[in-house]
């Protein structure tokens, strides 16, 4: 007799009963014609199996700038109170136990730079040799001097963070501009300020000078298209400057998406080649994200004191990006940021009249868990308390809803459930607003209303 066991009705503990139930059933029935059994078999298969259910629903994990988790200072070797570094792994250990491989939801996990955060070089050979050079800073050079602490503590901690969730989902890492080898001071934006008390937050380019990145050595040796996270995966379907820009496929919710990484401040070879990459994969809803794009105040600009257009042109600021590439290409519905500290979304038209929504998400000056761990500092010591998005689709209902949540890992428990959020974060983020609008920053719902008409045709999976 063959068993059939319904796909997506039961769960693998009800499966099981029903099946030793229906051994036992047999075991004990006296011995029958073969054509009773081919009977017994046929009906047994109608009452028990009934028609797969579609799965519509599913969830990308989105993180945010997790440079302040792997900082070396901020661990107990370096005096501080405790290990930064298990709240990032806390975090990579959540999404490990809830990807669809596991039997959770989260189909796609996209970390959107600055993972870690100092360099190795004062500046990268290739700037060095265009002439570029750098001055002093006597306010940022403390907070970014290179050392090799970068490789022996920070990528390692990297590496074993994403090792979690290696081999068992897609994923993307874009280049934060932490991530690069070099960030210095340049020479055509030097800082006024000379301390803390002469910092003008009205104009943070003129008092404290325009950092700029270069190198990607670093990066690539982690998350490079050769590196064993990505090599032969055959969702990770194309990469540009050694990794620096990647693409990936992934299917859920009834739908392949193909999802861009693209480097901080892009040049115009990148967006070039993710226009390449979205001709290759006609008509598949996509997924830009980028480290760089758009402020807390929802405004496509850079940050005054990181505008690395403004340093070299080569880079395309956060609004050039929109206009060459994000609003010509019609098949990107999404755009994911980070960089900017707070959080904000919009929605615009393309130019072909389709919707583009674009959400920011950083949470690394968040540091409640550094002051109720004692943490006195001048400046304010950013963590990141364990905050990420969890974004959620649901393709069930005529019109498809994308549900953003914001998950702390550390509290565990949701940005709506925490009492003290608003008390905590509100001040420094979105003083203006009030606690309910506050927590409406991270926790709302968007309807993706011409989503349908614009993929039903072409993004529907064949699974």
């Amino acid at each position: 007799m063959t068993f059939l066991l319904p796909r997506s009705s039961a769960t693998p503990a009800t499966a099981l009963v029903g099946l030793f139930a229906l051994l036992a059933a047999c075991a004990t029935q006296p011995a029958a014609e073969p054509a009773d059994i081919v009977v017994l078999e046929s009906e047994s298969v109608t009452q028990t199996d009934p028609a797969p259910v579609a799965d519509t629903y599913f969830t990308i994990a989105v993180l945010p700038d997790t440079q302040n988790y792997l900082d070396y200072t901020h661990q107990r070797a370096e005096g501080f109170p405790f290990d930064a570094s298990e709240m990032f792994l806390e975090q990579m250990h959540y999404v490990a136990d809830n990807l669809e491989s596991t039997g959770g939801e989260i189909a796609f996990v996209s970390s959107l730079g600055d993972v870690w955060q100092h360099q190795t070089k004062a500046m990268d050979p290739e700037h060095a040799t265009r002439g570029f050079k750098a001055v002093p800073n006597p306010i940022m050079d403390s907070h970014f001097a290179p050392t090799e602490k970068v490789k022996t503590v920070e990528i390692p901690k990297a590496h074993e963070g994403f090792s979690l969730i290696a081999g068992k989902t897609p994923f993307s890492v874009v280049p934060g501009n932490h991530d690069y080898d070099a960030m210095w001071t340049d020479s055509k934006f030097p800082p006024a300020a000379k301390g803390p008390v002469e910092i003008d937050p009205t104009d943070l380019k003129t008092s404290l000078g325009v950092l700029h990145p270069g190198g990607l050595e670093n990066f690539r040796s982690v998350f490079g298209a050769d590196t064993e996270f990505f090599k032969g995966k055959p969702w990770y379907v194309a990469s540009h400057d050694g990794g620096a820009d990647s693409a990936q496929i992934f299917e859920a919710g009834g739908y392949r998406f193909l999802h861009i990484g693209l480097q901080f401040d892009p040049p115009n070879a990148s967006l070039e080649w993710a226009a390449e990459v979205i001709a290759q994969h006609k008509g598949l809803p996509t997924i830009i994200s980028t480290h760089d794009y758009m402020t807390k105040e929802g405004e496509r600009l850079p940050n005054p004191i990181v505008d690395g257009h403004a340093v070299d042109p080569l880079h395309n600021s956060p609004e050039m990006v929109w206009e060459k590439l994000i609003s010509q290409q019609d098949q990107i519905f999404l755009v994911l940021c980070g960089h900017e500290h707070g959080q904000a979304w919009r929605v615009d038209d393309n130019a072909h009249g389709h919707k583009v929504w674009q959400v920011l998400a950083d949470y690394q000056d968040r540091g409640q868990t550094a002051l109720d761990a004692g943490v006195e500092s001048a400046w304010p010591v950013g963590i990141g308390d364990g905050w990420m998005r969890l974004m959620s689709f649901d393709f069930g209902p005529e019109t498809p809803v994308m549900t953003v949540d914001t998950y702390s890992t550390f509290y565990r428990q949701d940005s709506r459930d925490t009492e003290e959020y608003a008390a905590w974060y509100k001040a420094t983020e979105k003083p203006d607003l009030s606690d309910e609008a506050f927590h409406d920053e991270d926790d709302y719902t968007l309807t993706l209303d011409d989503f349908r008409e614009r993929f039903d045709e072409t993004g529907r999976s064949t699974n």
